[in-house]
């Protein structure tokens, strides 16, 4: 069949919208009609050819909405008019990473995946009889896509697909960062580094878990507003302070009894190595935490003094949040029809699929947090 895609034929080059040809599901996978879809960072870093993992020609995107069309042999968890979120971290609960509750990282689709196929090792999407790779096993730029069974999380029909799309990523990330990587504790102390949607997310997540001090660190003047908006209690500008960044953070924190200072949590969001060299020497000696969520370019590396580790900091990574996703997705869209979280003030811009493009140079800009493509 025909659709409608904006398809990123080479690294650095703007998206071009074309109509490009979908095949049916297969056994075990399901098609969605894509009704809205996130801009995230991720198809940006791919889309500039800094992704090591990046092929070309594909449909980016990763971070959507729809509803099931059509269903191959063998699918049971999912039928036609089901409203579902595709997922870049499927959830077989078949595999030994899901058999062993220890990580979210399935791996029984991560080869073919990785490589812009489906698991067959073939592709659905071509455009003028050649093959087109999906992306992220997602494809979420373009209004209809195929999937895995094990990729899609089915969830209430009564949200909205503009609003939880934003959880095929975003979300979900930052905020099970907090609840399910670092397992923050009430009355923490936490210092987010980049209050980007990643960031504001991670904020929201640190109030959802009761933390007392939510330290917000940007360069961007502007992105206070938006920390103090979802419970940040303090913000730092590190042009303003007119000091070394780590030891003005660890004296933030000092209080009461407790004179040595430092996080109980760090968080980088910024893929910045340097910054994350920072979150982790912000944490407090002894049982600081810091966990990396941003993705840093190809071939980057981090490092520390062994010091900061010997004496009890802890490095950690996170992926989608810890989340599994046909587990944990559905229940994050209860929270936000709940109120328990807050998504509508993120999306910043709506935009249609002929003005993908302006997504990107807004975030270019800093001046969105999320948009978002509806069809």
């Amino acid at each position: 069949m025909d659709v409608r895609a904006a398809v990123a034929f080479e690294a650095g080059k703007p998206l071009e919208i074309e109509t490009v040809q979908l095949e049916g599901p297969r056994p075990f996978e399901v098609m969605v009609e894509i009704k809205a879809t996130g801009i995230c960072h991720t198809d940006e870093f791919t889309l500039s050819g800094a992704d090591p993992e990046g092929i070309f020609p594909s449909i980016l995107g990763h971070e959507g909405a729809g509803v099931v069309v059509e269903i191959g042999e063998g699918v049971t968890s999912v039928k036609p008019g089901d409203h579902v979120i595709p997922l870049y971290t499927p959830e077989c609960r078949q595999c030994p990473s899901c058999l062993s509750r220890k990580t979210n990282l399935c791996t029984a689709i991560r080869a073919t995946q990785g490589k812009g196929l489906m698991p067959d090792g073939s592709s659905r999407f071509s455009f003028q009889g050649k093959p087109i790779q999906h992306y992220m096993g997602c494809s979420t730029f373009a209004n209809f896509t195929v999937l895995p069974e094990i990729a899609v999380a089915k969830v209430r029909e009564d949200a909205p697909f503009d609003k939880i799309c934003y959880i095929g990523c975003g979300v979900t990330t930052g905020i099970g960062a907090v609840i399910n990587t670092a397992k923050v504790e009430p009355g923490a102390k936490a210092i987010v580094f980049g209050l980007g949607g990643i960031g504001l997310n991670v904020i929201q997540g640190l109030r959802l878990a009761a933390a007392d001090m939510i330290i917000g660190v940007d360069i961007n003047p502007d992105r206070k507003a938006w920390g103090e908006r979802f419970g940040m209690t303090h913000f730092v500008n590190p042009k303003e302070i007119g000091t070394d960044l780590v030891p003005y953070l660890v004296d933030m924190t000092k209080k009461g009894a407790d004179q040595i200072g430092g996080a109980d949590y760090t968080f980088d969001c910024t893929g910045n190595v340097q910054v994350m060299r920072q979150a982790l020497e912000a944490c407090h000696r002894g049982w600081g935490v810091s966990v990396v969520i941003g993705v840093a370019p190809s071939g980057a590396e981090i490092a520390t003094r062994p010091f900061q580790l010997v004496t009890g900091r802890v490095w950690k990574g996170t992926a989608f949040g810890g989340a599994r996703g046909r587990t944990d997705v559905p229940k994050i869209v209860d929270w936000y029809m709940d109120k328990k979280i807050e998504i509508d003030p993120m999306i910043t811009h709506i935009l249609p699929l002929s003005d993908i493009n302006r997504g990107f140079d807004l975030m270019h800009k800093g001046e969105s947090i999320r948009s978002v493509v509806v069809y």
